[in-house]
């Protein structure tokens, strides 16, 4: 590595060594406002100070283990110091030009080592190696230890993989070849413009970094991407409603309403032509309804999941009523939107208005929250109340901030990888639009996210029969009986889909589960003329996820076809009723706007900065 850098620098003349000192001297420029930024954001939050408790906690319980089991610290302990030697050995050999094989490979996946110089240079093959062993051993001593129960076994795994993580050769200066190389090109700038664009992400930031994963100057909501042909023919204070322009001369006679979550915007349904499940919709002859939140700021402070339910589905399908004189809808939802919409049901299903949903369609849901994955770690009683007492005083939860703990559960792809990219290499990001809409975040109001925080996935309470009461009402998803579809992801990592599963065997109804491949979006929006990934079916309910996957049929391609002969053979769109095609606004809802209308437009800072403009002066 110092051969590497005094190589170098031999080689500078006195012109180029001037130019270095400047790059330097404005590195340390940039560096010094940069810890001017860090010092002036580094106000105490309570959601952050409730999570570093608990990561302290957890490594208290960690400590305590060991101290009852010294025989495993000496054996791990022995085996990172006998890989040690060996690892010696091999460097020796490797110095002396012998062609070595290493003693540890990164995982499969693992991109952090991909440049040839990790494994074709003895300095970083020994850095990578000895990382490698360090990561392994970490495992192994957190594998052995006795006493911790699931959920502190987890949450150790999880603090513990972030510090290992963190500590990667790949996210320095001076230890990552392909940043070496590409200082030495550039003179240094690539740091300048590294700082520069660090700087610019900590200012768009709540808490922890919002590192830039595209470039944001590419993509325009209504120019490239969430362009499906539509108007807006309703709003509240909470959702503006879509309806899309038909593709078709006739379309079926029952409409379709899409619930999208709230914690993002809706246009991940809605991309590009390329990839929308909203166009392939319309093309299949649906006419297709979609909800679009507000993105809230401290005026929503109040609304509640009751709210929610009651602006959003419920009052979406008064309007699609009036807009086509249709008594009820099928419905599709995705992700926390599902869990509303099951609520939904249920609270329809007690007060007698089950009717008004042919069938429902819950993709990559959660209703049994027993097991909500590494999400788990932030959602224990410290945490959330950190969370609760954060939101209290703020009125909501900053989008940012949830995007933040997201990207974390998947640090190195979300996390580490753009680090490096965008503030050691000082390179612009590719312009990649589902990252684009992954960036553009939503706030959420207090009311609402601490109350499905604490009711669903701290008191898994949406299982229980009367656990959860609407508006008077206590529902109970066991009742519910309309037809319903269930499709989840094998490598979801936000909504388990043996988690999901669970909820498939709740409703009384006939139920379909399909599981899909790839991950939480992948998995879903995944249009058939691509044919990947692949999905499974079964038609028995076992009551283990396992043995259902046992039981199952493999199919490749996209699950859109399978939900569309579902929908469709089981007459829950009238097959033999179709009607003229329903354009936007000829009923009796006009047109407000063009889709995709405002809500979606509303960025986290403009809606905090109207909020500001309201606030009394100190």
């Amino acid at each position: 590595m110092q051969s590497a850098w005094s190589g170098a620098a031999q080689g500078f003349t006195q012109e180029e060594m001037s130019a270095w000192k400047r790059v330097l001297d404005e590195v340390g420029e940039q560096y010094q406002g940069l810890m001017e930024d860090l010092l002036a954001r580094m106000a105490p939050s309570e959601a952050a100070d409730s999570v570093y408790s608990d990561m302290r906690a957890s490594f208290e319980a960690a400590a305590q283990a060991l101290m009852g089991n010294p025989a495993l610290v000496w054996q791990t302990q022995a085996r990172l110091a006998q890989d040690q030697w060996l690892l010696w050995q091999q460097g020796m050999r490797a110095l002396a030009g012998e062609a070595v094989t290493p003693l540890i490979q990164p995982a499969k996946g693992d991109r952090r080592f991909k440049d040839d110089a990790w494994t074709s240079e003895p300095f970083y093959l020994s850095l990578m190696q000895q990382y490698l062993l360090f990561s392994q051993s970490v495992d192994e001593l957190i594998a052995g230890l006795d006493g911790l129960d699931d959920a502190s076994r987890r949450n150790l795994t999880f603090y513990a993989r972030q510090l290992v993580s963190a500590m990667s050769p790949s996210n320095f200066i001076s230890t990552n070849p392909e940043v070496v190389k590409r200082t030495l090109e550039t003179r240094g700038q690539n740091l300048l413009d590294g700082l520069t664009r660090l700087r610019k992400d900590l200012a768009n930031s709540s808490e922890g970094i919002n590192v830039a994963m595209t470039d944001r100057q590419a993509f325009a909501v209504g120019e490239n991407i969430a362009v499906t042909p539509g108007s807006v023919v309703f709003e509240n204070e909470l959702i503006q409603l879509i309806q899309y322009a038909p593709a078709t001369e006739t379309v079926f006679k029952t409409p379709l309403l899409i619930v999208p979550p709230w914690i993002n915007k809706y246009y991940i349904l809605d991309l590009r032509e390329d990839n929308s499940l909203v166009k392939w919709l319309v093309d299949q002859g649906h006419t297709v309804f979609l909800i679009s939140w507000r993105n809230p700021g401290p005026e929503q402070h109040d609304v509640t999941w009751a709210d929610y339910m009651q602006m959003g589905p419920i009052a979406a399908m008064e309007a699609i009523e009036r807009a086509c004189g249709e008594k009820s809808v099928n419905l599709v939802s995705y992700c926390v939107g599902g869990t509303l919409t099951a609520s939904t049901m249920a609270y329809l299903t007690s007060t007698r208005r089950a009717r008004k949903v042919k069938s429902v369609t819950y993709m990559a849901t959660l209703q049994d929250f027993r097991d909500p994955g590494d999400i788990g770690v932030f959602l224990n009683e410290t945490v959330v109340q950190g969370i609760e007492r954060s939101m209290q005083l703020k009125g909501y939860l900053d989008g940012r901030s949830m995007a933040y703990t997201f990207n974390l559960l998947r640090e190195n792809d979300l996390f580490w990888s753009f680090f490096v990219n965008n503030y050691l290499k000082g390179e612009v990001p590719a312009a990649f639009d589902l990252l684009y809409w992954n960036t553009d975040g939503t706030n959420l109001p207090a009311a609402t996210h601490g109350w499905y925080l604490r009711h669903l996935y701290l008191e898994n309470r949406l299982v229980e029969p009367g656990g959860i009461e609407l508006d008077g009402v206590k529902i109970d998803l066991r009742k519910v009986s309309t037809p319903s579809y269930f499709v989840s992801a094998k490598e979801d990592h936000i909504a388990k889909w043996n988690s999901t599963y669970h909820g498939a065997l709740l409703p009384k109804g006939p139920v379909t589960f399909v599981l899909g491949g790839s991950g939480h979006i992948a998995g879903i929006v995944n249009p058939p003329h691509k044919q990947k990934y692949g999905y499974w079916t079964n038609d028995a309910r076992p009551a283990a996820p396992e043995a259902w996957l046992d039981g199952a049929q493999y199919h490749d391609g996209s699950w859109w076809p399978h939900w569309q002969a579902w929908i469709t053979q089981n007459g829950y769109v009238d097959t033999h009723k179709q009607v003229v095609a329903r354009v936007p606004g000829s009923g009796a809802l006009g047109v407000i706007e063009p889709a995709p209308g405002r809500y979606v437009r509303q960025t986290i800072p403009e809606v905090l900065g109207e909020a500001l403009k309201g606030a009394p002066s100190e």
